[in-house]
């Protein structure tokens, strides 16, 4: 989907917190099918802050039937990428420079997850982030930090 059947004018208007917050509330859609597939939903954003949704399904399970630790990856990856661009003046997608992860605990899958990420060294050059996957309970499943650079693709 491009920008233009998507909305330009909240892409052009919002700041990056703002354009991420109308992805969660359904008035600016999600720019690829990647949160479909993995069952990732924004909740809030707030410049340096996002929080996440998270219900893998049975489909990002690895044969022993919890969810595989790429998926687990992945949601962290999304997480540190919308913490950076969360930051920005208008939403920039964020391309990562590195990720680092501890596993703590299995994810189960049809389980909700809170994931929330935080960043920690907002910049136009380089961001630094970090993100936790928490489970109902409130226990860490596992967390990431990162950084991350503006695609410049999207630069305006």
């Amino acid at each position: 989907m491009s920008i233009e059947e998507a909305g330009a004018d909240l892409w052009n208007s919002l700041s990056g917190a703002e354009l991420i917050q109308a992805m969660g509330e359904g008035r600016f859609p999600e720019l690829s099918d990647v949160s479909a597939h993995i069952g990732q939903r924004v909740v809030a954003a707030e410049p340096g802050r996002v929080e996440l949704a998270w219900t893998p399904g049975e489909h990002l399970c690895n044969p022993a039937g919890s969810v595989h630790g790429g998926y687990i990856a992945m949601i962290l990856d999304n997480a540190v990428c919308f913490a950076g661009a969360s930051t920005g003046t208008h939403f920039v997608p964020q391309l990562t420079l590195n990720l680092t992860i501890d596993y703590l605990r299995g994810v189960q899958a049809g389980e909700t997850y809170t994931v929330v990420s935080t960043c920690l060294k907002p910049g136009r050059t380089r961001m630094v982030s970090t993100a936790l996957i928490s489970d109902p309970q409130g226990r860490p499943m596992a967390q990431a930090s990162g950084s991350t650079v503006p695609n410049q693709a999207f630069a305006r």
